[in-house]
């Protein structure tokens, strides 16, 4: 395999608009996904922070998808010839409430792709920078994080597991399963198969149980968030991935108030390992 880095990072620069509209449906049904008991969204209310995920879906023909499920590489992202494709994290910043009803748009931009050797072998590291307007108006920044890597050789034991933080002042357990990964994927429209196909997930990329994904992980540490302190209002939200969750055991969603306007959450493995990091500043 040959991986051209100079070649990807023409890549730097390129940039896409997506539009859209925020329907209630969307919101109903990821309240229903994490056991809410919301009402349904009427126009004019402020969606929650991240739920704009439920926008600007990919909707790529079926003869466009790869055998991982994934768009073909190429177009807006650059063709990373790497099998292994996961969302690291995410910053963000929010800047005006987005509310059911109003016209949204997506200008993307690539920022960077750089490259680095990781124990496995090399990581490339895509950074996408995504303003997002309401009414034209800018709401939201945010700057994703995709990480492409190589399959493991056989045999190879997965990396060891940094412990959580056992501070916490809330926590919640989460039970995945095919179910709840199958409904966040459909609501996402996310054709990855990492995610809902057991087979392909355990045989072809050597994982032992499907993934929770990164983003669903990320809006239940800010669901807990909302469970606690319902009156918060998030300003700026950033969370990196550290350790895949599988369906095969609970997890828990943790956090703590370290001062006025400052949280701390984390997602912890029922090993006690940290699986993903976030910090939360309120307005």
């Amino acid at each position: 395999m040959t991986l051209d880095i100079d070649h990807l990072r023409t890549w730097i620069g390129r940039t896409t608009v997506a539009e859209d509209q925020v329907t209630p449906v969307p919101l109903l049904a990821l309240a229903a996904t994490l056991d809410r008991d919301d009402m349904p969204a009427a126009v004019g209310e402020p969606i929650a922070p991240c739920w704009h995920w439920l926008y600007f879906l990919p909707v790529n023909r079926q003869s466009e998808i790869g055998p991982d499920g994934h768009p073909q590489r190429g177009g807006f992202l650059p063709p990373v010839p790497l099998p292994r494709r996961m969302w690291a994290g995410s910053q963000i910043e929010f800047l005006r409430p987005i509310t059911v009803g109003q016209s949204i748009a997506r200008h993307s931009r690539i920022e960077d792709v750089r490259m680095k050797e990781g124990r496995s072998g090399p990581l490339v590291f895509v950074k996408v920078l995504h303003e997002v307007l309401a009414e034209g108006q800018l709401a939201l920044t945010e700057r994703h994080d995709i990480v492409y890597r190589d399959l493991p050789q056989p045999g190879e034991p997965l990396p060891a597991g940094q412990p959580a933080p056992a501070d916490a002042q809330w926590t919640r357990q989460i039970v995945p399963n095919d179910v709840l990964l199958f409904r966040y994927s459909a609501l996402t429209f996310n054709g990855h198969r990492i995610h809902y196909d057991r087979r392909y997930v355990t045989e072809v990329e050597g994982y032992p149980g499907l993934i929770v994904h990164g983003p669903l992980i990320a809006t239940l540490l800010l669901d807990l968030l909302r469970r606690e302190r319902p009156d918060a209002q998030v300003s700026q939200f950033s969370f990196k991935a550290v350790k895949p969750i599988f369906d095969v055991a609970p997890f828990e969603v943790c956090g703590r108030q370290l001062d006025d306007r400052h949280v701390k959450l984390w997602a912890r493995t029922t090993e006690g390992h940290l699986a993903m990091e976030a910090s939360v500043v309120l307005a």
